[in-house]
């Protein structure tokens, strides 16, 4: 199996009620499921492109958070339908965004 020119991380981490802000309560399962959609739309990102779910990335107070390996591209306070605009960038394609 060939590598992924890129991974899309969506942090996933979820703390206990009443802990510090974390990505998974702020709706981060439904921007990895959108993400993912939006992937398997794509047929020719497909091999070249993979949607991973993470832990913790770090800055929690404003998630959720998405990071683009390796370009190091981040990006906080994502929505399900930001989905689309990542994977333009990510693809190169930004006519779109």
């Amino acid at each position: 199996m060939a590598h992924p020119e890129r991974i899309v991380f969506v942090c996933m981490n979820q703390r206990p009620p009443g802990a510090k802000a974390s990505c998974g309560p702020a709706g981060a399962g439904e921007v990895l499921a959108a993400l993912r959609a939006e992937l398997e739309a794509r047929t020719e990102l497909w091999g070249r492109v993979r949607v991973a779910a993470s832990s913790c990335l770090g800055p929690c107070e404003q998630g959720p958070h998405v990071v683009v390996y390796p370009d190091d591209v981040w990006y906080a306070e994502v929505k399900p339908e930001d989905a689309c605009r990542i994977l333009d960038t990510v693809s190169g394609d930004r006519s779109q965004g």
